[in-house]
């Protein structure tokens, strides 16, 4: 016999079960016969349907043939509602929450064949607050669906056809909560066609189709376009700086997963893309970086046969590729690496490309390249000016490659280390542009040192030209061996450090606005010069020079047979110097033309002391060599009748010491000795010295000169001050020392018949009365032992050179010795004796115009009959007095060699 209590439980129960079928049934009338009412009367739609199933037990809702309208379409400020679903079903209806919290949740919603205009309501101001999700549905299936999405001004912002969504474990996020997706799922399921997004009044999104299956997602013909012309993208946003337009005929992703605040899919695989961005010039305003919390990660993200545009304002091309893939192995986003100098993460890249083309202040192309994490090749580099005032480079390049140690950023600073680079068939040239002054500005971003191990250039020719002054290297090749890169905060932020290098070089060709320089060989290194066939050739003739230049100055012809150099330098660093224990200059022939027609240089000549301590850099040489040489120099003068010529062959010269004065620890006393054959028959040797430390430019010079026959030097005397000589200097000695101010020491001069004839200037004839009067006042023969004379008192002119002062203190030794030491009486008993003959010439005439006259009169006088002549008459007619002929006849003119 049952208890009383089981009996009471069993009527409960039956009663509680026969209320909740009376209450479902009855809730079933209600909804099926009241709530399209309800809904008229409480909502803003008009919702009718076919039938309809509620189960309160389950919270199972089955409706079909459902249609919905807004009872006013002018509202917006509720979202609109418009069209038909074919099925609804919601499994486990949250009819509590729907009742009390106002809130909708469910954990299964099924549409089937839904077709609705849907039209977002006006969003309502941030500041009135945010309200949280009212819908929550965990698992939503669509099929075959047809739904548009419009804003609340009836502009449409999403469609799309025929749509089959399955979204498993959908989760909604509440607007309050930050750094969060919006929307997360578990997995998907997506087909559709027709879809259309419209973000903003710039662009449209148009996709023809999505599938997925077994996880994959396919994507075709993906299209962003712009909704305005670029002119008006320009005047309706003009702080903007890009428009963007790109399609994608078809692109693959797989495992699509979005949790809290992570995006991650994989596979990601995008089918001949076209970008194209259209740039503005306008510069970019910085903002401040909103911090984000999303993290991206990408598995695997391919970009096959891509075209990629960017144009300039004008619309014309600025870098355009034709065919360009990339691969990014694990690609992330995170919080982490969005503060690094590259905001994303990556296991391995590659990037190839063709058909790349730039043109901006150069116009560049490339066939192809690729590069990855440890190198990369570029082929075919081709470069050509622009109208840019800057570095204009019209070169080809075959290769360019280069391998990779390390690269990358610590604490938001790169860190580089290159293995090798090679550029080999580099073959252009290289115009600088208008020089800009350099603004000192600090370097950041990088961690010093940046370090490239070995620079390669092959089989190159290139010109660089400045200045309309071309520098020519054929048959280029070069290395560099560790080169760096390093802080130096005295030299705009960086200094460059060089390990080692080594250049060879044929047919080096520079040429300047007067000159041609052409080396046949060049071989350089950090410790060796080889310089071969070196040839330093005029332009121009030297009437076309004397006529280019404002005042006087040397004209050069110079070949080099060779030059050698040992030592260690530094070019390239911040701390430049130069040393060499040893440079030979071998078979030099130089010739050095000077013109008088010019105006003289006012510019100061400093002594060549001084000029080594104007080198800015440290500077020693221990001995150069001038070997087997020959010196020509020409000078002529508006008088002249061709240039005057002295000649040093069989040239040789020894300096030690050659310095700048700013090595430390080395000499600075400069020690010259050469030896040479003076105008090809006399012996010459000379020893010079200087202290390049001297501030006061003391030197000292002596020398030996013999066995010069006069004649040698009437290829110089005789078109430079019309005047010849014969007999012999046996011997010349000099010792002299000086200062900037002057020169002067001991003179000594054997000689032996030494005559001077004076010649005319424009036959050059001899003229023997001056000749005969001039060598009256010269020592023919010295004495056996000759004494030497002082020579003092020669005072430089500054603005002449150095051997201008050495010739003045020669020529007061000769004057000295050849004339007398009283050399202010002799000068003017000769320039006496010159004027009288320039009076002797002038009585010459007028005899000889008396004697014609006379002439003249005599046979009028026999032509015509005899008259009686007075006295008077007689005496008118007699011949005038002629002028004494020897007259003042020691006197002379001051410049006998205008005659």
């Amino acid at each position: 016999m049952k208890k009383p209590w089981v009996k009471k439980l069993l009527i409960s129960l039956g009663i509680i079960f026969g209320l909740v079928l009376i209450a479902n049934f009855g809730l079933n009338i209600w909804l099926k016969t009241q709530l399209p009412n309800y809904i008229k009367k409480n909502t803003a739609y008009k919702v009718s349907y076919k039938s309809l199933d509620v189960d309160l037990g389950t919270g199972n809702i089955f409706a079909s043939g459902i249609t919905i309208n807004n009872k006013d379409p002018q509202n917006i400020n509720v979202i609109g509602l418009q069209g038909t679903i074919d099925t609804l079903k919601i499994s486990r209806f949250g009819i509590y929450d729907a009742l009390f919290n106002k809130t909708i949740s469910s954990s299964d919603l099924l549409l089937s064949k839904p077709n609705l205009n849907i039209i977002l309501a006006k969003p309502v101001d941030k500041k009135t607050g945010k309200k949280p999700n009212p819908v929550n549905f965990e698992n939503i299936r669509i099929n075959k669906g047809t739904i548009n999405v419009f804003r609340y001004t009836k502009q449409k912002f999403v469609g799309v056809n025929e749509l089959d969504l399955y979204v498993e474990n959908l989760q909604m996020t509440e607007e309050s909560v930050e750094n969060k997706l919006p929307v997360v799922f578990d997995s998907y399921s997506i087909r559709g066609k027709d879809f259309f997004f419209q973000p903003d009044d710039i662009y449209i999104i148009k996709i023809d189709r999505i599938t997925t299956a077994n996880g994959q997602m396919s994507v075709e013909n993906f299209q962003l376009t712009p909704l305005i012309s670029f002119e008006q993208f320009k005047k309706s946003y003009p702080k903007k700086t890009q428009m963007f337009q790109f399609s994608i005929p078809k692109m693959n992703f797989k495992d699509i997963v979005l949790k809290k605040n992570k995006v991650s899919l994989a596979n990601a695989d995008f089918q001949n893309p076209f970008v194209k961005i259209y740039t503005t010039g306008v510069s970019a305003i910085k903002k401040a970086e909103k911090k984000r919390n999303f993290e991206l990660n990408l598995d695997d993200i391919q970009l096959n046969h891509a075209k990629i545009q960017m144009v300039k304002p004008n619309e014309t091309d600025l870098f355009f590729a034709e065919d360009l893939s990339v691969n990014i192995n694990k690609l992330e986003f995170s919080k982490e690496s969005s503060q690094e100098v590259i905001p994303v993460l990556y296991k391995d890249f590659k990037i190839t490309g063709k058909g790349i083309h730039y043109n901006d202040q150069q116009d560049i192309s490339v066939e192809s390249f690729h590069l990855n994490p440890k190198g990369g090749q570029i082929r075919n580099v081709v470069a050509k000016p622009t109208s840019s005032p800057k570095m204009a480079m019209d070169f080809k390049t075959d290769l360019i490659q280069f391998n990779i140690n390390d690269f990358k950023f610590v604490d938001k600073k790169l860190n580089l280390d290159v293995k090798d680079v090679l550029i080999d068939g580099l073959n252009g040239k290289i115009t600088a542009g208008k020089a800009v002054p350099k603004k000192k500005t600090e370097v950041t971003g990088i961690q010093f040192p940046i370090v490239v191990r070995k620079i390669s250039l092959k089989n190159s020719n290139i010109t660089y030209e400045s200045d309309k002054q071309p520098l020519t290297f054929n048959a280029l090749n070069a290395t560099v061996n560790q080169l760096e890169l390093v802080e130096n905060s005295t030299k705009n932020g960086m200094a460059v450090k060089v390990k080692d290098y080594a250049l060879t070089t044929k047919n080096f060709i520079y040429t300047t606005k007067f000159y041609k320089m052409n080396v046949g060989a060049l071989a350089l290194s950090k410790n060796k010069i080889d310089v071969n066939q070196f040839s330093m050739t005029p332009l121009v003739s030297r009437a076309q020079f004397i006529r280019m230049i404002p005042v006087e100055s040397d004209l050069y012809n110079i070949k080099v047979k060779q030059i050698s150099a040992q030592g260690n330098w530094e070019l390239f660093s911040a701390n430049k110097f130069i040393t060499a224990s040893n440079v030979t200059v071998n078979s030099a022939d130089a010739n050095i033309f000077r013109s008088k027609i010019p105006a003289d240089d006012p510019k100061e000549k400093p002594l060549y002391s001084k000029l080594l301590r104007s080198i800015k850099l440290p500077m020693y040489i221990a001995n150069l060599n001038l070997k087997n040489s020959v010196l020509e120099y020409e000078e002529d003068t508006p008088q002249s009748d061709g240039p005057g010529k002295l000649i040093f062959s069989n040239f040789n010269m020894n300096v030690r010491n050659l310095n700048s004065a700013k090595m430390k620890g080395k000499p600075t006393q400069v020690a010259i000795k050469i030896d040479c054959e003076f105008m090809k028959t006399s012996p010459l040797s000379v020893n010079w010295g200087f202290n390049v430390a001297d501030l006061g430019d003391r030197f000292s010079i002596s020398g030996r000169l013999a066995n010069i026959p006069a004649r040698a030097l009437n290829s110089f005397i005789v078109p430079y001050l019309s005047v010849s000589a014969t007999g012999t200097i046996q011997e010349m000695l000099f010792d002299f020392k000086g200062n900037p101010k002057g020169i002067g020491g001991a003179f000594n001069l054997k000689h032996k018949d030494l005559k001077i004839s004076i010649l005319d200037k424009k036959s050059k004839e001899k003229k023997g009365f001056l000749s005969a009067v001039v060598n009256v006042f010269i020592k023919t023969d010295s004495d056996k032992l000759p004494e030497s004379v002082i020579v003092e008192g020669v005072e430089r002119d500054p603005t002449k050179s150095f051997f201008n002062m050495f010739w003045k203190g020669v020529e007061d030794g000769l004057k000295k010795t050849l004339i007398g030491i009283n050399i202010d009486k002799t000068k003017k008993t000769v320039e006496g004796a010159v004027n009288t003959v320039k009076e002797v010439k002038s009585s010459v005439k007028d005899v000889k115009s008396s004697v014609n006259q006379a002439k003249e009169d005599i046979s009028k006088n026999l032509a015509a009959p005899k008259t009686n002549t007075s006295k008077e008459e007689m005496k008118a007619e007699k011949p005038k007095e002629k002028k004494g002929l020897f007259k003042k006849i020691f006197k002379k003119k001051e410049n006998p060699e205008t005659e």
